[in-house]
């Protein structure tokens, strides 16, 4: 049999749990697709034992000094409190540790706030990185020689790999499974996890509405729904400005001000994650595509693969629909 590759995952107390269990499903569900192990998941923490995460559910651990420990392929150091994460980096040993494990492994990296050991052991020098949205900006300021993407899923720089909060650490072990393994067993993976979509990571933490939600002025917040309600329609920049009573360079202006993007760009993203919802539906895609200001079904697939990384039909089939198409 082929040797395990060994995938070590940093606890300490404090741990966001879904940081630790999220991409441990991941891994384990690539064995059971394979038909046979491949990975070989274990959490790690400074003493071993029982490790308390933030919600009070404890993990079984090794500590780092475990003979079990084979030869690791890849760490991936969890988020949590600030109080956990304060810890785990006083601990010299084990921060030593889990730098020299790092340096040695194919990969490496952090979920969430996992982030701010790696920047504390000088491994985010120089590189692109991915945190909360909530923590961005203190990890910015921590390690100005981080470029911090404020709005990732998760970024790849070489053996380094990063996510933002909590879920995405799955769609990180998911991108991570396919380059090992090939696209198909990683789409096997997320519809045993009945996941929406193997998302990529540039895709932004928030959907276009709730972007609207937390930073629009008023008044483009009524823009947005009166947008909503009118996705089939053909809506231009002239259209837009003249809804908002502003003249079209005004308008854009303020716009892209306002949600760091073109009003043209921001329309096709709310009309793509309508599409997304329309397809757990039994509507065509011709209906689909209709309904959403797409002329023809081809137009849409083009569109919603750019954005999504899968086309429509397999989007639809991880839902078990029956596609009327």
């Amino acid at each position: 049999m082929s040797k395990l590759r060994q995938i070590a995952l940093i606890a300490f107390d404090g741990f966001q749990i879904l940081d630790i269990t999220g991409p441990a499903s991941v891994f384990s569900a690539a064995n059971d697709a394979l038909g046979k192990p491949y990975y070989q998941v274990v959490t790690v923490s400074a003493k071993g034992g029982l490790v308390s995460s933030h919600s009070g559910i404890r993990l079984e651990s090794q500590s780092y000094k475990s003979s079990q420990l084979a030869s690791i392929d890849t760490l991936l150091i969890a988020g949590g409190s600030a109080d956990g994460l304060e810890a785990l980096s006083r601990n010299e040993p084990f921060m030593k540790w889990i730098k020299q494990t790092a340096q040695g492994t194919r990969r490496y990296g952090s979920v969430c706030t996992g982030a701010f050991v790696l920047g504390r052991l000088g491994l985010l020098k120089k590189k692109k990185v991915a945190t909360h949205w909530g923590s961005y900006q203190k990890l910015a300021t921590l390690y100005p020689e981080a470029e911090v993407d404020a709005n990732a899923l998760f970024v790849n720089q070489g053996k380094l790999w990063t996510s933002a909060g909590v879920t995405t650490g799955i769609d990180m072990a998911l991108e991570m499974v396919a380059q090992d393994l090939g696209a198909e067993i990683a789409n096997i993976i997320a519809k045993r996890l009945v996941l929406y979509v193997k998302r990529p990571g540039y895709q932004s933490q928030f959907s276009p509405l709730l972007n609207a939600q937390s930073n629009a002025e008023p008044q483009f917040l009524k823009l947005v729904e009166w947008l909503q309600n009118r996705l089939d329609q053909n809506i231009d920049t002239p259209r837009m400005a003249e809804q908002m009573a502003m003249s079209e360079r005004t308008f854009y202006r303020k716009f892209t001000q306002c949600f760091g993007e073109t009003p043209r760009d921001y329309v096709e993203k709310l009309r793509l994650d309508n599409v997304r919802i329309l397809l757990t539906s039994k509507a065509s895609l011709k209906q689909i595509a209709s309904l959403n200001g797409y002329s023809t079904a081809a137009q849409l697939t083009k569109a919603f693969a750019h954005r999504f990384g899968v086309s429509p039909a397999f989007f639809r089939k991880l839902h078990c629909q029956e596609a009327h198409d």
